[in-house]
């Protein structure tokens, strides 16, 4: 069973409940069984594989969608797949392209709708496991990519269930909430990630003539707004930044989602701003918003600073099993 997330006093602060398990969560070191899944545009993901140890051929599989700049390092990350591992699920998460070892091949990389590499890699898992129910979870920008997908193929899904955390569901605003007051620092840390994993395309790619930018200019690109207008949209075949917002924020595809779906939210996220929370008409009746009062970004951490505990673990497996078992 799970309860509704309650954090303690001294936890309560939005900022320590975003920033806690980047600095302090003590993880361990999982085992993976690392695959180069090829893609059919002659690119590749790097999926990396987290099995349980009562591995059956129809032990469900969960999926796992980082966030932005995330990889199978992120503490949140290694703390789902091993919560998910002990409760008998066998997990892998899919990394966006270059997010994890190897530098992509191709100028593109991976955005908050991109679902066509996602779709390819979920449809290839239900041809070699048909026995295992396939479910999902997806972090921030992989949350937002996740429900976009889901509403995307309606019931043509084969998830059985899937969970949103944090996901900026109305991306244009969430690119102008994070530049403002203290979410500044948010974003200079984020696109700052995204700038390295741009500069190394250089070396394989002639970006300049893609992007129109040198190499030694790409640290000047400071905001969202900055590196999807100059990036993001055109690479990928959007004519601006806010025509990539506008095409790919998740909200307005959650009335075709036809798989069982929990989205959780914190009003405090300091990536967002309450404007991107959707009405009840725009949900369809597949999907639950739990909406906390705290809880900050990915957060959900309950117990105390030096005994922290991971309410979002707990809510994932709870939800899970009662897809499962209905």
């Amino acid at each position: 069973m799970y309860h509704a997330f309650t954090p303690s006093f001294g936890m309560k602060n939005r900022h320590i409940q975003t920033i806690y398990q980047t600095f302090f969560r003590k993880t361990e070191n999982l085992q993976f069984q690392i695959e180069r899944f090829n893609l059919s545009d002659g690119d590749f993901l790097e999926a990396y594989w987290h099995s349980t140890n009562k591995i059956k051929t129809n032990t469900p599989i969960v999926i796992i969608f980082h966030g932005l700049a995330g990889s199978y390092k992120s503490p949140y990350i290694k703390g789902i797949m091993s919560a998910l591992s002990n409760a008998g699920y066998n997990t892998v998460l899919m990394h966006f392209r270059s997010c994890a070892e190897n530098v992509n091949l191709l100028p593109r990389s991976y955005h908050s709708g991109e679902t066509a590499d996602a779709v390819e890699f979920i449809n290839a898992l239900v041809l070699r496991f048909p026995h295992s129910k396939l479910l999902s979870v997806g972090f921030s920008l992989g949350g937002n990519m996740l429900l976009k997908l889901l509403g995307e193929m309606k019931d043509k899904t084969p998830l059985a269930g899937s969970i949103s955390v944090s996901p900026p569901m109305q991306l244009d605003i969430c690119a102008n909430a994070i530049n403002k007051g203290v979410s500044k620092i948010y974003q200079r840390r984020l696109v700052k990630d995204l700038n390295k994993a741009l500069v190394k395309k250089y070396a394989v790619n002639d970006m300049k003539s893609l992007i129109g930018i040198d190499k030694k200019d790409v640290k000047k690109l400071k905001t969202f707004w900055e590196f999807d207008a100059t990036y993001t949209a055109p690479i990928h075949g959007f004519t601006s930044a806010q025509d990539y917002y506008t095409q790919c924020s998740s909200k307005q595809f959650l009335k075709d989602i036809h798989t069982p779906t929990l989205i959780i939210h914190s009003s405090d996220d300091p990536f967002m701003h309450k404007d991107i929370l959707p009405s009840k008409e725009e949900l369809s009746k597949n999907v639950t918003l739990e909406l906390s009062k705290y809880g900050g970004h990915v957060g959900f951490i309950e117990g105390t600073f030096l005994k922290p505990k991971y309410w979002i673990e707990k809510r994932v497996i709870a939800f899970f099993k009662e897809v499962l078992d209905s």
